[in-house]
């Protein structure tokens, strides 16, 4: 069986996926915080052990290591902490810290070389620009949106105007105990 590649994200109404855990990004970051609760994280982490990687953009990965790399703090972070970081970056080099590597080269052909492999899945988070090189190259198979009820009025979305466009088909769907509204969508096409 080969590997799937979901993204999963934490979205507001008006679409910014900006510093939801408060990384000193934004003003308003930190807005999902309150949201992550116990039926949230226990959902986070059944997708994050069932992969075997986790892929992230540069920013993204810079962010969460300085935040996350030294915390222990139950078994989403234990997760988080353990598992092999992948990370695309045109200026960062060689092993990281946070048991991350930097892919080196393509990442589009990379990522498809790995979905070809048996194992387990491939996770995302965030890194707006990395989905849109994912979703170029038809390499994304299922994304879980986390429909968050407030608007921010402004920061990155994960689908930009001018963005690569897509058809998808809603496979779920489920109210968190938070109020958050999760949805799992894939390509039209795909099972």
């Amino acid at each position: 069986m080969t590997r799937k590649l979901s993204v999963s994200t934490l979205v507001t109404l008006d679409g910014v996926i900006q510093d939801p855990g408060g990384f000193g990004e934004t003003e308003q970051g930190g807005w999902g915080n309150s949201y992550f609760s116990a039926d949230a994280q226990q959902s986070a982490l059944e997708h994050l052990q069932a992969a075997d990687y986790f892929l992230i953009g540069r920013v993204t990965y810079e962010l969460l290591h300085t935040k996350w790399a030294e915390i222990k703090g139950g078994a989403y972070l234990d997760r988080m902490n353990e598992i092999r970081k992948l990370v695309a970056s045109t200026k960062l080099t060689g092993p990281l810290q946070w048991n991350a590597t930097v892919i080196n080269g393509d990442v589009a052909a990379e990522i498809a070389r790995l979905k070809r492999e048996s194992g387990g899945d491939i996770e995302v988070y965030g890194s707006a620009t990395l989905v849109q090189t994912l979703m170029q190259h038809d390499l994304i198979d299922e994304y879980r949106i986390h429909v968050h009820p407030l608007v921010l009025g402004g920061g990155t979305q994960l689908f930009p105007q001018g963005g690569v466009p897509a058809t998808l088909r809603l496979t779920g769907n489920r109210t968190l105990d938070s109020g958050v509204i999760s949805l799992t969508y894939v390509p039209t096409g795909r099972d």
